[in-house]
């Protein structure tokens, strides 16, 4: 049962980890460390739900993400309606992660809150920064870092965001008028934002949507090294089941429409992309 002070500010959708197109917090993650991924996995799905909230005006959607940023900051004492924040802030303090992951995170939702489309891939790019980089940058910080910076783990992020704008796609449109598809890609392709809301993609839609999987692509690629860069093995075994996730979220992209039915993994496809990228980065490590 939600806690009704919770729920004063916190708009819970339903969604939970089920339904994202990576593990959160899997057995292959040090035991100590699961707890404060939860905690951080209920942080983020708690803003973003209040910017995907499409029954709360833009201000009141930004009144609220502040109300997390001050706990963050350290601006507001310990209200029973932020306790997931008050969590998440209690859990930085005890791991030595940074802050500045959240607040990127609260930064994007607020441009969530406010902003409904994108110029270009490059506009797209930059809100990936805020809003799917510090996931990783996050993750890499709680396990010790990666020989290669942030880089590797930037890429992979940005892909699975736009992966996932683009499984939904019609949903964003339809329901929050948000549309995540480069406005200069959709022009030269000769679509339009209303097409999104048809029963099936047209050609001119289809093709905008064939552009942005090769970007995707493109980035899925500068993220391959993450795994051999990575300090802790879990940690390595699973970036690389995630890479395996989003190679075959890409293929299905690619033959089936996000106009009809959301365009997800099997649970059997899923587990057998983990089980792959888990292996093959297992015994890289065993040989390196």
């Amino acid at each position: 049962m939600t806690n009704p002070f919770v729920a004063a500010v916190e708009t819970p959708s339903g969604k939970d980890t089920a339904y994202e197109n990576f593990p959160v917090g899997s057995w292959l993650l040090p035991r100590a460390l699961r707890p404060h991924i939860a905690v951080f996995y209920r942080f983020a799905r708690a803003i973003d739900d209040i910017a995907d909230n499409p029954n709360l005006p833009a201000d009141e959607k930004l009144a609220r993400l502040k109300r997390f940023e001050d706990v963050l900051l350290g601006c507001e004492t310990d209200s029973p309606a932020l306790e997931t924040v008050h969590l998440m802030r209690r859990s930085l303090a005890e791991t030595g992660v940074p802050a500045r992951h959240c607040i990127d995170l609260i930064a994007a939702f607020k441009q969530d809150a406010t902003k409904l489309r994108y110029a270009d891939w490059d506009d797209l790019m930059e809100y990936c920064v805020l809003s799917a980089a510090p996931v990783g940058r996050y993750l890499l910080d709680l396990h010790g870092g990666s020989s290669h910076g942030y880089g590797p783990s930037d890429a992979l992020c940005m892909a699975l965001q736009v992966i996932n704008h683009l499984q939904d796609c019609k949903d964003d449109y339809q329901t929050l008028d948000r549309v995540y598809l480069p406005a200069d890609w959709m022009a030269e392709a000769g679509a339009t934002v209303e097409n999104l809301a048809a029963a099936a993609s047209s050609t001119a839609l289809r093709s905008l949507l064939d552009r942005t999987l090769n970007a995707t692509a493109d980035l899925l690629d500068r993220s391959r090294s993450l795994p051999d860069g990575l300090r802790r093995r879990g940690l390595a075994m699973e970036s690389a089941a995630i890479i395996a996730i989003a190679e075959r979220l890409i293929e299905q992209l690619r033959v089936r429409d996000p106009l009809g039915p959301r365009v997800q993994l099997t649970k059997a496809s899923y587990l057998f992309c983990c089980i792959r990228g888990a292996l093959a980065a297992g015994l890289r490590s065993r040989l390196s």
